[in-house]
């Protein structure tokens, strides 16, 4: 029994939702437009301003999927009503960010700055230099586009140093004088 799956996710006002033939599912809000296709099993019900997701069986492959679409398909809703975002730290003496147009540049430690092009539908923000604000309305998107900023330069263990998301704790290990 999926405690996720059986839960009608509650579509809020300004918010259209079409269910297409192929299980291909659009939301249409203030904030934009996402559409995904799901997996054929999975029965999308929409009444009202409920939607409910049931599974065909209790197949293993099925109680899989069935909490999994109900909480893609929560995320899009919550998406185009608030947006997502992801902010990360910047730790490190002459560590900083900046933007140059559309581009995020990262100047932590390299002979280079690294330049960092969002995708369409991705905003960065730099409130500060050691700052970095990703916001979308793709869940999944926002996240990926944070851990690529992040994986510039992840934060090591013996100073702290690199880039982390923001109330990240990084477990710091002592050096070799420590005994």
């Amino acid at each position: 029994m999926s405690r996720v799956g059986n839960k009608p996710i509650e579509v809020p006002g300004g918010v259209t939702i079409t269910v297409a033939s192929d299980n291909t599912v659009s939301v249409k809000g203030p904030k934009g437009e996402l559409s995904r296709k799901f997996n054929a099993d999975i029965k999308i019900n929409q009444q009202d301003n409920l939607i409910t997701v049931e599974r065909p069986s209790d197949h293993k492959e099925h109680r899989a999927l069935h909490g999994t679409t109900r909480s893609v398909l929560n995320n899009m809703v919550i998406g185009v009503t608030n947006g997502y975002e992801r902010a990360l730290e910047i730790i490190g003496v002459g560590y900083r960010a900046s933007k140059a147009g559309n581009k995020l540049v990262l100047n932590v430690g390299y002979s280079h700055p690294v330049e960092i092009v969002p995708e369409q539908g991705i905003d960065i923000e730099v409130p500060s230099n050691t700052k970095v604000i990703v916001k979308g309305i793709d869940k999944q998107r926002v996240g990926e586009v944070a851990a690529n900023i992040r994986s510039v330069r992840s934060p090591e263990p013996y100073k702290g140093k690199g880039i982390r998301y923001e109330g990240e704790f990084v477990r710091r290990k002592e050096g070799k004088t420590g005994k």
